[in-house]
């Protein structure tokens, strides 16, 4: 071969830099992290049900991997909207939640499951439109903290007014009833309006009367107040209230370090209720021991922190919607999953919250893969917005 034409000749080395060149500028730590989540979530979700479906083992499976393709697709379609979109729609946005909220509450229409009216019957599929509501909020309270953000950061009526907006979704939701979803709504909305700008003494205002509600919830409802006490020691009544913390328990215990391998646990054969959707953490603290539940953590806290950074990293930019969005979604994420934890190893009351990315049901993947992908265009475009479409996006 001449000289000038192994001068043209490409190194293996060389070769794979240029394809590296060749994809799109993004986070694939975060990107990597969350289909890391999705993929053991299909994994422990087909674990979990294989003895529920009868004559079909793979029936929970199935509509897991459809759950999934459907959430893969929205969230493709999702990153091609521009966020100064949703920036401008926010308000119409919580209003459609409000309706979805207002629409499983009448009689004919919302489908009740286990004493709960928080679906709506689309032939095969049940909607369930507190999930959305909950990535709805967000975007509204993120696109409210730029338009008002005098107010809110110099009046308490200014930090007042979401969380009047949240209560009104939060009566709805609680007489489906969701308590889960409240805790997960009003803290997440707290949090963002913190990091909003909402000083501290006005904070402290917002915490105590939501403190103050919770506390009135709790001890004026009598099953939820059963709940808090069987949680304190579910032991006195191993039978019955405390029966499903007694049985994620004795999970967690029969796995110790390593686990009992996959598919070779025993609580998911109807000893553990919920073993695929609300406690599928006690199924992988069996199969795959402290070690994998530990490693579940550690993925929720690799999406948490990559979350943050993209933030700051949109708030430098002066891109403040952009940021307010992706510190909601590490917020949502840092509650939900810590709430779904703490259920499970007995930290927290019972709560039929499920783990984002992992636990079974087409709504909550559906859902957080749009979230998900709403995080990646925050980075997308932190990446490549020119510095005057960041600060007119900012303002």
């Amino acid at each position: 071969m001449s000289s000038a034409n192994s001068s043209q000749a490409f190194s293996p080395s060389q070769a794979i830099s240029v394809r590296l060149s060749s994809l799109p500028a993004m986070d694939y730590i975060l990107l990597l992290t969350l289909l890391g989540l999705l993929a053991l979530g299909l994994v422990m979700v087909t674990s979990a049900s294989l003895h529920r479906s009868g004559t079909n083992p793979l029936f929970y499976m199935n509509r897991h991997l459809l759950a999934l393709a459907l959430g893969l697709v929205a969230a493709y379609l999702t990153l091609q909207i521009p966020l100064r979109h949703l920036q401008r729609f926010g308000t119409w946005l919580y209003v459609i939640g409000l309706a979805l909220l207002v629409l499983v509450l009448i009689p004919g229409v919302g489908r009740e499951v286990n004493g709960a009216v928080r679906w709506i019957s689309l032939g095969p599929i049940n909607f369930q439109g507190s999930e959305f509501m909950k990535l709805f909020m967000v975007i509204y309270v993120a696109s409210y903290i730029v338009r008002r953000e005098r107010e809110v950061v110099h009046t308490l009526g200014g930090a007042l007014k979401p969380m009047l907006l949240v209560a009104i979704a939060c009566v709805l939701l609680l007489m489906q009833p969701d308590f889960g979803t409240v805790a997960v709504l009003v803290m997440t909305v707290l949090g963002m309006l913190f990091l909003g700008g909402v000083p501290v003494w006005q904070f402290a205002i917002l915490v105590g009367g939501v403190v103050a509600a919770g506390l009135f919830l709790v001890v004026f409802e009598p099953y939820r107040l059963a709940r808090v006490t069987s949680f304190l020691d579910p032991w006195a009544d191993p039978l019955n209230s405390g029966f499903q913390l007694t049985q994620a328990l004795i999970a967690f215990g029969r796995g110790e370090w390593l686990g009992v391998g996959l598919g070779a646990g025993i609580q998911k054969l109807y000893y553990l209720p919920e073993a695929h959707t609300d406690f599928i953490l006690a199924v992988i603290g069996e199969e795959l021991g402290l070690l994998g539940t530990l490693s579940v953590i550690g993925l929720f806290g690799l999406v948490i922190w990559r979350a943050f950074v993209i933030a700051i990293q949109a708030q430098q930019r002066g891109r403040r919607f952009a940021a307010n969005l992706a510190y909601g979604f590490a917020l949502w994420v840092f509650v939900q999953a810590a709430i779904n934890i703490g259920v499970n190893i007995g930290l927290f009351p019972t709560k039929g919250l499920t783990l984002p990315f992992i636990s079974y049901g087409s709504n909550s993947i559906l859902a957080a893969c749009v979230f998900a992908a709403l995080l990646l265009r925050v980075d997308w475009e932190n990446r490549h917005l020119s510095d005057e479409e960041a600060r007119w996006q900012g303002s």
